[in-house]
């Protein structure tokens, strides 16, 4: 089978060089990479280092091979087009139709699914201009990432930052795999829980479970690759932030709750994936608890924590709002999950079956995803994305 073609557009920025491990991932993992870098990013990383980690020509001009008509060919021949980094100036340049190089003439040209990935100062990613031009690629049906936070050029610190080679693979990988241009999330916001939450007992110990937040991120990296802007309210978890993706880390329940309804406010669809503790102390210790000879410990007195899915369900913060909830059962799964999703009153519910190969920290899952219509929805054992995507098809049936 022939390799699926990708251009890989690299804008004046000094992240540039963060765009080599973005091509090597994706030359390792079987596709046809051809590198169109602006004339400035040529000044952060050369062509020959293009070249030699893409086995394609480089070349930033039109003029260059007239006969075969680069300006036209590359964009039109491609399956993906990702830009990283995505300057200001091309994301204006993207946004108004210009084309006075090679990148921005296939930009024009593709009919591919587009990704863009910005890396600038915050001033620059927050100036009105350049939102505008953001909006105006998505509502094209462009994939523009959300920029990380974190430290940028120089002493400054903010948003702006190229996110992580490795998560821009990610989305590019998920874009890639759906093949579909016009991405079906595109100017919605959604709101992903993920982890486990911990109830401090004293400074040293707390009340938890085992939830990893692989399946929550899995959800948050599906969005933000079907084009969604994404908040993901992330529990007590060691992962790394997904590309495009707007991260909260909170650590309790209570934590969980306030972050979940600030940023539900405004939220097309509110995914609770995170496993919430029911319980916590109802005192905390402010020293550590020591262990006396010859005495056991006191009581610990349990209160219960709110129920945070069945408060956005039944207090929609805005009309059509789907909200989906995650259940974990041991037993008589389906009646334990259809009895929890009337008692939730949330419009979709995935079922976990908790046993052999479906535990917390796995890299894969299995589920029956209820719906409140009656429907059943059953996802065979497979990649947690997997199960991202069918929910992700099931939000998007109930928000259109």
């Amino acid at each position: 089978m022939d390799k699926p073609k990708v251009v890989l557009g690299v804008s004046g920025g000094i992240a540039a060089y963060k765009a080599c491990e973005l091509l090597r991932r994706l030359t390792e993992s079987g596709h046809d990479v051809r590198v169109v870098p602006t004339a400035s990013a040529l000044h952060f990383v050369g062509a020959a280092t293009w070249s030699a980690l893409s086995g394609n020509p480089v070349s930033t001009e039109v003029w260059d091979d007239v006969h075969e008509v680069p300006h036209v060919r590359i964009g039109q021949h491609a399956d993906l087009v990702v830009v990283a980094p995505a300057t200001a100036d091309i994301l204006a340049k993207a946004a108004h139709g210009l084309a006075d190089d090679l990148l921005t003439n296939t930009l024009l040209t593709a009919r591919c699914p587009v990704v863009f990935a910005p890396a600038m100062h915050t001033e620059m990613w927050e100036h009105p201009a350049t939102q505008e031009n953001v909006a105006t690629l998505r509502r094209r049906g462009a994939v523009v990432v959300e920029p990380a936070v974190g430290r940028l050029t120089g002493v400054d610190t903010g948003k702006g930052r190229l996110p992580d080679p490795a998560e821009i693979f990610e989305v590019c990988r998920r874009v890639l795999a759906r093949g579909v241009r016009e991405p079906d999330l595109a100017g919605r916001h959604v709101v992903v829980s993920a982890g486990g939450t911990r109830e401090p007992l004293d400074p040293v110990r707390f009340l938890g479970n085992r939830s990893s937040g692989k399946q929550g991120y899995a959800l948050a990296r599906t969005a933000a690759a079907r084009g969604a802007r994404v908040t993901l309210v992330a529990a007590n978890t060691a992962l790394p932030d997904p590309a495009g993706v707007d991260v909260v880390q909170v650590g309790t329940a209570v934590q969980l709750r306030e972050a979940v309804l600030k940023a539900a406010a405004d939220a097309d669809a509110v995914v609770m994936a995170a496993a919430v503790a029911d319980f916590r102390p109802s005192a905390y210790a402010a020293g550590k608890i020591k262990k006396k000879d010859g005495q056991d410990p006191e009581p610990i007195v349990l209160v219960r924590n709110p129920d945070i899915l069945a408060e956005i369900s039944a207090d929609r913060a805005r009309p059509g709002q789907v909200v989906v909830g995650f259940a974990a059962e041991t037993d008589d799964v389906l009646a334990n999950g259809r009895a929890k999703l009337e008692r939730k009153g949330c419009d979709l519910l995935v079922v976990n079956e908790v046993g052999e190969r479906k535990t917390f920290g796995s890299e894969e899952n299995e589920a029956v995803v209820l719906g409140a219509d009656g429907s059943e929805t059953p996802v065979p054992h497979g990649p947690k994305e997997a199960l991202a995507e069918t929910v992700w098809d099931l939000v998007t049936r109930r928000l259109d």
